[in-house]
């Protein structure tokens, strides 16, 4: 036993067990706390239901709900709750099942030291592996004062760790002030919280304020709530993965593969800044046609266009997607920002690389993706780790960002530039009475690339990319203006 005593064992949600790098401690009691609506029941119940599969004995121990509520959540998520014993301190007032009514405790009649003691003769019978109490605020109540509230506690954990089970206690918060006094005496404690934005879905969080004895991955990490239990994303750190090799560049269209010398190294961000409908997608587009076509993964996320507008888009262009999407090299991931947390746009997109070996990731738009978070900071933080990640992991990603505007003086709303290896400016001009494009690299890390401007054409049949122009002034401002002959550009020459 002493070579268990304290070792991880699995919470029942992977990702929560990658937090606790392995899971709960062993014989020892731990506090689950959060306000009503949490999710503390269900991950109380996922906790019970892989101690179940592994042929432990679990208990669930209840003084909020009854066995047939507990039953209802299982049911919703599709668990079994076989193999789990349920014991209710419940009046009987309460419970819907007239089969049970004569084994209920009448808790509403007990003093503190009945109702406690009733647990525990249960717990002495069974001699459970692992216990869910639920939960904690019941006893609280029945102290009448936290003096006496915290022996109670104290004199439970201490049950507990004689009998070696491995126990959750939950908490509601539904004090006036959140109370302390257990985290002192808690081997590990859970903070599970649920936030309200003004506009979307909820969005929720958890946070490992303590674990004994154990470097704990820390920090808020997102989690959902949906049919199957828990989902944990934890935040990416990219230090602890591995590097992978980076091999040759990825190409696209000759022509801009000449602006940024060659091609996009791999390991490399690339940002596509520029206005709305200047071409930023199809340039995104035309590497990731060849990268389908050289038999690599690609993910795209897309946040301002469905995916049907966007296989259309492409096959308007010359670059039929379809085919590659239906066999699954194409990844085609349609965000919505109102629902998705950042912690699960992380996990999809380090799922997408481990599992699929995605080679190009592409991210339309970040403009999108700053409506889903809450402040620009945390955006450009989140933003640091998954690109460090994915450049450790060899992908070439591509990031579009539109600039606030259409013509004139514009502005980006989120400054990505000093992140990105590579930048792509897309500008529109005009000249001789049409309006046109022009693309400029302005930085790339690794190696040399021009510091030319092209004209670059957008046709039914794909990207065009014209020789380098000379006679151009103010590119940089937002306001280009052309100053050479109307024989140099492309339509002129086409025609």
């Amino acid at each position: 036993m002493d070579q268990d005593d304290a070792s991880p064992i699995s919470s029942g949600v992977q990702g929560l067990d990658y937090v606790l790098r392995g899971g709960y401690a062993k014989f020892r009691s731990h506090l689950i706390e959060g306000r009503p609506g949490s999710g503390k029941t269900t991950l109380g119940l996922q906790f019970l239901i892989k101690g179940a599969a592994d042929g432990e004995k679990c208990l669930y121990i209840t003084l909020s709900e009854s066995k047939r509520e507990l039953h209802s959540v299982a049911k919703r998520h599709g668990f079994s709750l076989d193999g789990i014993e349920i014991l209710e301190l419940v009046p009987p007032e309460l419970s819907l099942d007239p089969s049970q009514l004569q084994t209920l405790v009448h808790s509403s009649d007990l003093e503190l030291g009945e109702t406690v003691q009733s647990a525990l003769a249960e717990i002495e019978r069974m001699k459970p592996d692992r216990v869910v109490f639920d939960s904690l605020s019941e006893i609280r109540l029945l102290s009448q004062g936290s003096l006496r509230y915290r022996r109670q506690v104290l004199a439970l954990k201490s049950f507990f760790l004689l009998n070696n089970a491995t126990v959750l206690l939950l908490d509601d918060l539904t004090a006036e002030h959140d109370d302390l006094n257990l985290h002192s005496i808690s081997h590990g404690v859970i903070r599970m919280e649920q936030l309200a934005p003004i506009y979307g879905g909820e969005r929720r969080r958890l946070r490992v304020i303590k674990m004994r004895g154990v470097q704990i991955r820390g920090g808020f990490h997102d989690f959902v709530i949906r049919p199957g239990g828990v989902m944990v994303f934890p935040r990416l750190v990219a230090s602890e993965h591995e590097m992978a090799e980076h091999g040759s560049p990825a190409t696209g269209n000759g022509s801009i593969d000449t602006l940024v010398g060659g091609g996009l190294d791999r390991g490399t961000s690339t940002l596509l800044m520029g206005p709305s409908g200047v071409g930023k997608s199809t340039i995104a587009c035309s590497y990731c046609h060849a990268a389908l076509k050289r038999g690599e993964h690609v993910l795209v996320l897309l946040f301002d266009e469905t995916k049907r507008i966007f296989l259309a888009r492409a096959s308007g262009l010359g670059m039929d997607l379809g085919p590659f999407a239906d066999k699954g090299s194409l990844l085609l991931e349609q965000i919505d920002p109102a629902e998705l947390s950042p912690g699960e746009l992380s996990s999809r997109i380090q799922s997408a690389v481990d599992r699929s070996n995605a080679r190009i990731v592409v991210i339309d738009s970040l403009t999108g993706y700053l409506n889903a978070m809450s402040e620009e900071q945390h955006l450009v933080l989140q933003m640091h780790e998954i690109l460090t990640y994915l450049n450790q992991k060899g992908v070439v990603t591509i990031l579009l960002l539109a600039n606030h505007g259409l013509i004139g003086q514009m502005s980006a709303p989120v400054d990505m530039t000093y992140l990105c290896d590579s930048v792509m400016l897309l500008r529109f001009f005009e000249s001789g009475g049409r309006l046109r494009r022009a693309i400029s690299v302005v930085k790339k890390r690794v190696g040399p690339h021009e510091d030319t401007i092209r004209e670059f054409k957008i046709s039914a049949t794909g990207l065009s990319v014209g020789e380098p122009l000379e006679e151009f002034r103010g590119i940089l401002t937002g306001v280009p203006t052309y100053e050479g002959k109307q024989g140099n550009l492309l339509q002129d020459k086409a025609s």
